[in-house]
């Protein structure tokens, strides 16, 4: 089994240096860099799983998105957002020095993703944005809203496993050790309970939300997705209540022109803990390499 490094790394923040902290699978003089970034709750042991079969082929880095594991607070909520997040992964692709960069970004991952490929000289080479696009229900960002951010406590992981499967049942099957793992990598324990490994204000950008805004985030969003020249492939979850199928085919008509995936059975998003969707991930990650 590969085993990750646990390493860290400063950025620039609009509140001053923060600490970014993040996992390594594979070789480190590996020049192939394969960055896989998180969704919204989650964390960088997500893709644990992916990066026993990918860390063989490429370097796999997967940060702590800031606010989220290991990663420091910020001070201001209002300072969670794409801007900040693309800033923090600028610092981090410095520090990991690729010659060939691809990038793997599960919803809010690949929202970063799609801001980092659309400014003019990076370095992203392939990118798959996983079940995320510039237009996304407004429904679906208030069901997230509907738990985010709230103080949760439980005695044990084990007590956590059902909620975390309650709340992540569009994430598809998966096996009573996939669930506790899931729910372990989220969790940290504090004054003797355990509750999410992440800033509870991380929340409040979503008690912001209305349909001008949301549109208005639209608007910016296809403007970068039009920016982007990386070769590039769009997973969907066949019932997705974040990305609609509407989206994800005009999302390979245009900008990019992305390739398209569909997952059956699966909602919100793929977890790349399964063989299948791992395979997807190799076969785009290293087409043409021998």
């Amino acid at each position: 089994m590969l085993q990750a490094r646990l390493e860290n790394v400063q950025w620039f923040s609009p509140a001053g240096l923060q600490t970014l902290a993040y996992r390594e699978w594979g070789d480190p003089d590996n020049p192939h860099v394969l960055i896989c970034v998180h969704g919204l709750t989650r964390v960088s042991n997500d893709f644990h799983a992916l990066a026993q079969t990918l860390g063989h082929h490429v370097r796999v880095i997967a940060p702590d998105v800031p606010g989220r594991g290991r990663s420091d607070w910020l001070p201001n909520p209002a300072l969670y957002g794409i801007p900040n997040y693309v800033a923090a992964m600028v610092a981090l692709l410095a520090r990991a020095n690729g010659k060939t960069v691809d990038w793997l970004g599960t919803s809010m991952g690949g929202l970063i993703g799609m801001g980092y490929a659309s400014l003019q000289g990076n370095p992203v080479r392939r990118l798959i944005v996983n079940d995320v696009g510039p237009t996304l229900k407004l429904e679906a960002l208030q069901r997230i809203g509907t738990y985010v951010g709230q103080p949760m406590q439980f005695a044990s992981v084990d007590e956590a496993v059902p909620y975390i499967k309650a709340i992540s049942a569009t994430f598809g099957p998966h096996t009573d050790t996939q669930w506790h793992q899931l729910t372990s990598d989220v969790m940290v324990q504090k004054n003797g309970a355990w509750t999410f490994h992440y800033d509870p204000a991380i929340a409040e950008p979503f008690k912001q939300i209305s349909e001008e805004q949301a549109a208005f985030n639209e608007a910016l969003l296809w403007g970068a997705w039009d920016s982007i020249t990386a070769d590039t492939l769009v997973i969907r979850g066949e019932t997705s209540d974040l990305l609609s199928a509407e989206t994800a085919q005009a999302m390979t008509e245009r900008g990019p022109k992305a390739r398209l995936i569909e997952f059956k059975g699966i909602g919100h998003a793929p977890t790349f803990m399964h063989d299948d969707q791992i395979a997807v991930v190799q076969r785009f990650i290293l087409e043409g390499k021998t």
